[in-house]
């Protein structure tokens, strides 16, 4: 007997794009897992419940060399949602999707989550505005009119943030362009997250966590004592953030 379906269901199938954290190790590995280590240990929760993914993109390890990182990092309590520029050959069974060609999307939703800000690269929605209605958007900036308490995070990928106000302890700014901070920072800010090497870092009194530019890292024991608590820009030069205070 054939059976005819007359209750048709549709499956809703949307795409989205998130953004996540980019890791890319070096040889030999053992010596970029102590430092990573290290990161983890100086910024608390810095990989908590955070996407990543793994770029292996020209280092020479081996489909076996990969599972056992893969193995590492998952100890650590690293979720890597996928894995880019390894061979199809280095991928198996219980091991991430192979990802490329990563880009920001063009709209930005601002949602309250737990009670933490955020912005994600999902479709914009019309009720953002009702649950966070002090922040403002615009075309390559976003505007934020209230400190980023401990636990929440901005995150816009589009351009640059301005924080009229400070970014506190356990809290996290993260900016495809420029971060400008208008009280303290004493949590993460990271600028140029998408590849902008031209980005840089303001705030009015510097006592960050961390900071971070194209993906290169600075924790604030690694700086100068001069510039604690001193209004400081940051910027990239070569491979080295440098700083300054502000007059």
């Amino acid at each position: 007997m054939t059976k005819v379906l007359t209750d048709a269901r549709s499956i809703r199938i949307k795409g989205r794009s998130f953004l996540a954290l980019v890791l890319s190790p070096d040889l030999p590995l053992d010596d970029w897992l102590v430092r990573l280590d290290d990161l983890a240990s100086r910024s608390a929760g810095f990989f908590l419940d955070r996407p990543v993914v793994l770029d292996v993109t020209g280092l020479a390890i081996d489909k076996f060399q990969l599972k056992d990182l893969f193995e590492q990092l998952a100890e650590r309590n690293v979720r890597i949602m996928g894995i880019e520029g390894a061979r199809p050959s280095m991928l198996g069974p219980g091991m991430p999707p192979a990802m490329k060609g990563g880009k920001p999307a063009a709209d930005v939703e601002v949602k309250e989550r737990e009670a933490a800000i955020s912005t994600s690269e999902e479709a914009a929605d019309q009720s953002a505005s009702e649950e966070l209605p002090q922040v403002r958007s615009a075309a390559q900036s976003l505007v934020v009119n209230e400190t980023i308490r401990s636990g929440q995070s901005v995150i816009f990928p589009e351009g640059d943030v301005t924080i009229i106000g400070s970014v506190s302890s356990g809290a996290e700014v993260i900016a495809g362009g420029s971060i400008h901070i208008y009280g303290a920072l004493r949590g993460r800010a990271m600028a140029g997250s998408i590849g902008n090497a031209s980005s840089r870092i303001f705030c009015r009194k510097l006592e960050a966590e961390l900071v971070a530019i194209d993906g290169i890292y600075k924790m604030i024991e690694d700086m100068s004592p001069e510039l604690r608590g001193q209004p400081v820009q940051l910027w990239l030069d070569g491979d080295s953030i440098m700083a300054a205070t502000i007059s």
